[in-house]
């Protein structure tokens, strides 16, 4: 997690950039949310308690599939589709 002082950093440099420093920068952010993804996506396996911020808020459910793009997740008798980068493993 960034600290204060790296916030203010990077508002700074974000206020300055042109077009096409956005749409480069936005490319390295999608990339570094397709890593996370994955790596929560490794991390878990079917049966595994997960958490994640829904439209009714926080939600609890477990894992039923893990697919290529997203996680299915069994919350009460619904099932979710759900990006792995949106899921915490609870303890």
């Amino acid at each position: 997690m960034l600290n204060v002082k790296e916030l203010e950093l990077i508002n700074g440099l974000v206020s300055k950039m042109t077009l096409e420093d956005i749409k480069m920068t936005n490319e390295r952010m999608n990339l570094q949310r397709s890593f996370l993804g994955n790596q929560v996506k490794r991390s878990l396996t079917i049966g595994d308690t997960v958490s994640f911020n829904g439209r009714k808020g926080l939600t609890e459910g477990e894992v039923v599939k893990i697919a290529i793009k997203n996680v299915v997740v069994k919350v009460g008798m619904q099932r979710w589709n759900v990006p792995a980068s949106m899921l915490s493993k609870v303890a």
